[in-house]
C-alpha cells in the first residue's frame, strides 16, 4: 500500500469513526485561528458520502453547522477581546499576525462582503471573522453570509471528494506521483515551521546588543 492509500484510508476511517458530530467540531476549528484546513476534512467526508456512510445532507449540514459556529466565537473573541486576547491566543495556534493584518485590511476595504468571498480564499477564511468582531458588523448579516458562503465552499469540496473516489482506479495510476508530492509537502511544511518558529523567537528577543 502507498502513502496515499494509507493516508487517504487512516483520515476516512478517522472521520467515519467520529461521525457527522466529529465532521462539526473539526469546521468549527477550521473557521477559528486552529490550524485545521477544511480541505484536509471535506473531500474525505465526500469518500464517506460514495461510500454510503454519510449522506451528502448530513455532511453539508453538519459542517455548516460547525463553521458558523466556529465563526461566532471568532466574532465574539474580536468583539469583546480585540487584539489583546487574539494575540495571546494566537500564539499557540501559529497564528501569523501578517496574515490577519492583511485580513483587517482586506475586510476594512470591501466589508461585510468579505464574509461571503472570504470562505473562498485560503488563510482570510480562518481570520476573517475575527475583523468582522472587532468591526462589530451586524450579528444577522455576518451569520446568514457565512452559512450560505461556508455551506457553499463544503458542499464543493465534499463533491469533490465524492467524485475523487467514484474515479479512484485512475487515481491510483499515478499514486506514485502523488507520493512523492505528499513528501515534498510534509519536508516544506516541516522547513516552513523551523524557520516561523526560528524567526518568530527573533523578533520576541529583539536586537542583540
Amino acid at each position: 500500500m502507498g502513502l496515499t492509500e494509507f493516508l487517504v484510508e487512516y483520515i476516512t476511517d478517522l472521520i467515519s469513526s467520529i461521525g457527522y458530530l466529529g465532521v462539526a467540531v473539526l469546521m468549527a476549528l477550521e473557521s477559528m485561528i486552529a490550524p485545521v484546513l477544511s480541505e484536509a476534512v471535506m473531500p474525505f467526508a465526500g469518500f464517506l458520502i460514495f461510500e454510503q456512510k454519510f449522506t451528502f445532507t448530513g455532511v453539508i449540514f453538519f459542517s455548516t453547522l460547525g463553521s458558523i459556529i466556529g465563526s461566532l466565537i471568532s466574532y465574539y473573541i474580536g468583539a469583546y477581546g480585540g487584539r489583546p486576547m487574539i494575540n495571546k491566543i494566537g500564539k499557540y495556534l501559529l497564528l501569523d499576525q501578517h496574515h490577519l493584518d492583511l485580513t483587517e485590511k482586506f475586510f476594512g476595504r470591501y466589508g461585510s462582503r468579505t464574509i461571503f468571498i472570504s470562505r473562498f480564499i485560503p488563510v482570510i477564511r480562518h481570520l476573517i471573522s475575527i475583523p468582522a468582531g472587532i468591526g462589530r458588523m451586524n450579528l444577522l448579516k455576518f451569520s446568514i453570509y457565512t452559512v450560505i458562503g461556508a455551506g457553499l465552499w463544503n458542499a464543493f469540496l465534499a463533491y469533490v471528494g465524492f467524485r475523487l473516489r467514484d474515479n479512484w482506479h485512475t487515481v491510483k495510476k499515478y499514486s506514485e506521483f502523488v507520493d512523492l508530492a505528499i513528501v515534498i509537502l510534509i519536508l516544506a511544511a516541516i522547513i516552513f515551521l523551523f524557520f516561523h518558529y526560528r524567526k518568530r523567537r527573533n523578533r520576541q528577543q529583539g536586537p542583540s546588543l
